[in-house]
C-alpha cells in the first residue's frame, strides 16, 4: 500500500476539514488542483473549451459529494485526478461519436516563425479533437497523461491490445491529419 501523505500537507489538513463542511478549505483544494484537472479534461473533451469548462466544475462537485470516500491510500490529488478523468470518459461514452466544435480553419495564420508556434499547436490539437472518442482517450491518456495500457484497459473496458492498437490507430490518424508520411 503507498504511503499516506504527510499530516501537515496542505491536503491533508484541507480534506479533512472540507469532510466536516469546511467549504473554504475546499475552496483551497479547488484553487491548487483546478489547473491540473482541467487540463486534463480539455484533452479528453477534444479540446472543447465548454465542456471542459462542465466536465472540470462536475469533477468538483462529485468530488466534494464523494470527499469522505477519500481513505488517503494516495495523494488526494492523484485521487482527485482519476475522479475528473473518470468525469471525462464517462462523457466521452455518453457521447459516443458526436463531432466536437472547433475553430475555423481560416482563423489560424499561414505560416510561423518560430519551430513550433501558436498556429502549429492549434492545428495538433485539432487534429486530436477530431480523433475517435476512444481512439482521442487511449492517445492522451497514454502519451499525454502518461498512463500503462493496462491502467487504460482497465479504465476504458479494454484489453491491453486494444488499447494498444487505438493508439497505433490515434497516431496513424494524426500523421495523415497533419499532412506527415508514414
Amino acid at each position: 500500500m503507498p504511503p499516506a501523505p504527510a499530516e501537515g500537507h496542505p491536503d491533508t489538513v484541507d480534506v479533512e476539514a472540507a469532510v466536516r463542511g469546511d467549504r473554504a478549505a475546499f475552496q483551497r483544494i479547488y484553487q491548487r488542483h483546478v489547473g491540473r484537472v482541467h487540463g486534463a479534461v480539455y484533452r479528453l473533451a477534444g479540446y472543447d473549451h465548454a465542456r471542459a469548462e462542465d466536465l472540470t466544475q462536475e469533477a468538483f462537485v462529485r468530488a466534494w459529494q464523494k470527499l469522505d470516500s477519500f481513505r488517503g491510500q494516495s495523494a488526494f490529488g492523484t485521487w482527485l485526478y482519476r475522479l475528473a478523468v473518470n468525469v471525462a470518459l464517462m462523457d466521452i461514452r455518453a457521447r459516443g461519436a458526436d463531432p466536437v466544435g472547433f475553430m475555423d480553419e481560416d482563423s489560424l495564420p499561414d505560416h510561423c516563425e518560430t519551430p513550433f508556434c501558436a498556429a502549429e499547436r492549434e492545428e495538433l490539437e485539432h487534429a486530436i479533437g477530431r480523433l475517435p472518442p476512444r481512439a482521442r482517450a487511449v492517445l492522451v491518456l497514454h502519451d499525454v497523461e502518461g498512463w500503462r495500457h493496462e491502467d487504460i484497459g482497465l479504465e476504458l473496458g479494454m484489453a491491453v491490445g486494444s488499447s494498444k492498437a487505438q493508439l497505433h490507430r490515434a497516431r496513424g490518424l494524426l500523421r495523415k491529419a497533419l499532412g506527415e508520411d508514414s
